[in-house]
This record gives structure tokens, C-alpha cells and sequence, in this order.
């Protein structure tokens, strides 16, 4: 690939947050948009296989590796228009790093991201799996996302309605080859108090009811303490941490499969007429309890729904363990759990 800089066989055990993987043939750096497209450009038409890598947190890389070209976006740059009526129109590059965006938003009194504290990665992976929690989900404040379309070779802006964003999925997740995310927009309001808190448990936390409002930092610093006692904010020393978050996205049943679980099972009606449960609840009560396994690859002590390397672990092992706790929901629930990060040369 003449023009990138590169190196090569680089364990991607390095670059993701399970620190699993096997060596990429090639990773080439990207610090700037025109590096970005230029690359992707290259790699495309040397027909070599690619994969982007932001923050490597939803990422599940086989034991053998990737034969393409590895190429992580470290794009940077934060652009803010301020408006007394519309608020902050913030359009961020996508390499730049979630939570510490996350973190200037509430100290600056961008409203609309608090929720969203402590989530790894990076900016323009969030719209990929919209991403979200604690009732915040990016779909929210996102008003465009500029991409490079490796099928038309040009620049191009969807407006968040032509995003096809819905419960952990976009258009450009639906079209995974298709879109190179190169800045996201944000519509993000001003003030000191964050948007109604949608989700009991942080309510609780808050000390206030659902739909009430809560201080911006007094928010992130709840999130921040939930998400650190589930292990889901990375600390190099503690092995629940090194995972890829939530591996099994909640199931979204129809209304009468929703009927068959048994009467506690968590029940969140949707707009639609649907209804999403809980797959953390799903596993423990598949008799899958945090820290379930005998190998180095287990449930996360703190919370069932991360799968962990406890160090030593190889994919395979983790695919193991999921495959075991995705077949034990399915025999007892009849319910088939969803992988929630992208599986790179390996399957369920």
C-alpha cells in the first residue's frame, strides 16, 4: 500500500479492551480527517481487507488475527457554535475518546450526555450501535454524522433522521463496509440541571424520582459509581474490566413471547408495542451467576452480562463461555441472546 505509513503484525490484543486478538498484517495511523479518507481510499483500492479501530471496546478479535489492514482513527478536534435559543452545536471528530468528551460536556453545561459517563471508546463508534444507558442513548442529541462512503467515493452528511438509529443500531451498522463515521454533531441544550432522569435505578442513586432532574455532575458521578460497581469502567488492574462492556444486547420480544417469561422477569414496554427484557437478568437466571466458569475467560464478578479475560484467555476461550451462556437462555427461555460487539474473523 504505497503512500501509508505502516507497521505491521501488530497484536490486536493491544488494541481492543478484552486484550484479545491475533496480529493484524498491517496498522496504519490516522490523525487527521484527510489521512482518514486518503487511507481508506488506498486500502480500498488495493482491495486489502480493513478494519477500523477507535477505543477497541466492542471489538472480539479471532486468535488468528486480521489478514488486511488494520487502520486506527486517532482524528482529534472539537468545533462548538453557541446559540442563547438552540444551545451548543458541537461537532467532534470521530477518534476523539468518549468519556473525556462526555466529561467537558458537563463541566462546560452541555446537557444531554450526562448519562452517558464512563462508556470506553470512541466518539464515531457511538452512532454505529447507538450507543446508550442509563436512559440516554446518542440518538437523542446526534443532529448529523459526516461520513466517507467507500461505495460512492465522496463525503457524506445524514441528517440524525436518516440515521435509521433504533435500540442498538444505525444504518451504519447496518451497512458495516459501506460508511467510514468522520465527525459526529451534537445538539446539545445549556444549562446546569441534566435532561429528566428516564431510569429508576439512577434515579435512586440521585435520590430522586423518574422524570425529575438532577445536577449535570451529580449525574456523572452517579453513573460513574453504578457503572465502577458492575466493573464497567477500565482499570488496568481489575479483570472485570477487561471486556467489551455488555456482550448480549437486551432482547426486544413481541408482546406475547413477553407474556411467557416468568412473572418477575423485567418487562419495558416499547413504543411499538414491543417488549425488551433484561439479558442480564435472562443469564443469572439461566443459572449463569457473576463469575460463572472454570477457564480464563468468565463472567465478570460484578455483573453477568460482561464476559471477562482474567488473564490468559484466548478468543476462543470467551467464545466458549458465550456460546454456553447463550445456548443455556436459549434452552431455558427459549430466547436466543444477540452479540452486542463486532466479532472480527470469528462467530458464535
Amino acid at each position: 500500500m504505497c503512500g501509508l505509513g505502516r507497521v505491521t503484525d501488530v497484536d490486536l490484543a493491544d488494541l481492543t479492551t478484552l486484550r484479545l486478538g491475533g496480529p493484524a498484517r498491517n496498522v496504519v495511523d490516522a490523525t487527521t480527517e484527510a489521512e482518514l479518507v486518503e487511507a481508506v481510499r488506498v486500502i480500498d483500492e488495493a482491495g486489502d481487507p480493513l478494519l477500523l479501530v477507535g477505543g477497541g471496546s466492542n471489538l472480539v478479535v479471532a486468535d488468528e488475527g486480521f489478514d488486511g489492514t488494520c487502520l486506527r482513527v486517532l482524528t482529534r478536534g472539537v468545533d462548538v457554535v453557541l446559540d442563547a435559543c438552540s444551545g451548543a452545536t458541537v461537532t467532534v471528530a470521530a477518534g476523539e475518546p468518549w468519556d473525556p468528551f462526555v466529561a467537558r460536556a458537563v463541566e462546560t453545561g452541555w446537557v444531554g450526555l450526562e448519562a452517558l459517563s464512563g462508556i470506553p471508546g470512541s466518539v464515531g463508534a457511538t452512532p454505529v450501535q447507538n450507543v446508550g444507558a442509563y436512559g440516554q442513548e446518542v440518538a437523542q442529541t446526534i443532529a448529523s454524522v459526516r461520513t466517507w462512503d467507500r461505495y460512492d467515493r465522496v463525503v457524506r452528511t445524514f441528517a440524525a433522521a436518516d440515521c435509521g438509529f433504533a435500540y442498538r443500531t444505525s444504518r451504519f451498522k447496518v451497512e458495516p463496509r459501506r460508511h467510514v463515521i468522520l465527525s459526529v454533531t451534537f445538539q446539545l441544550g445549556l444549562g446546569d440541571l441534566g435532561t429528566p432522569v428516564a431510569y429508576a435505578e439512577l434515579a435512586r442513586a440521585l435520590g430522586v424520582e423518574v422524570g425529575e432532574r438532577a445536577p449535570l455532575a451529580a449525574v456523572r458521578q452517579a453513573v460513574l459509581a453504578l457503572r465502577s460497581a458492575k466493573g464497567m469502567v477500565l482499570d488496568a488492574e481489575d479483570h472485570d474490566t477487561w471486556s467489551a462492556g455488555s456482550f448480549f444486547t437486551n432482547p426486544v420480544l413481541p408482546a406475547d413471547a413477553a407474556a411467557a417469561l416468568p412473572a418477575q422477569a423485567p418487562r419495558f414496554e416499547q413504543p411499538d408495542g414491543s417488549v425488551k427484557t433484561s439479558a442480564a437478568w435472562l443469564i443469572q437466571h439461566a443459572g449463569f451467576g457473576r463469575g460463572h466458569g472454570d477457564g480464563p475467560a468468565r463472567l465478570s464478578t460484578k455483573h453477568a452480562l460482561a464476559l471477562t479475560n482474567r488473564g490468559g484467555a484466548t478468543t476462543e476461550d470467551l467464545l466458549r463461555l458465550a456460546r454456553e451462556v447463550r445456548d443455556g437462555v436459549r434452552a431455558t427461555y427459549g430466547i436466543s441472546l444477540e452479540p452486542e460487539p463486532v466479532l472480527v474473523g470469528c462467530e458464535l
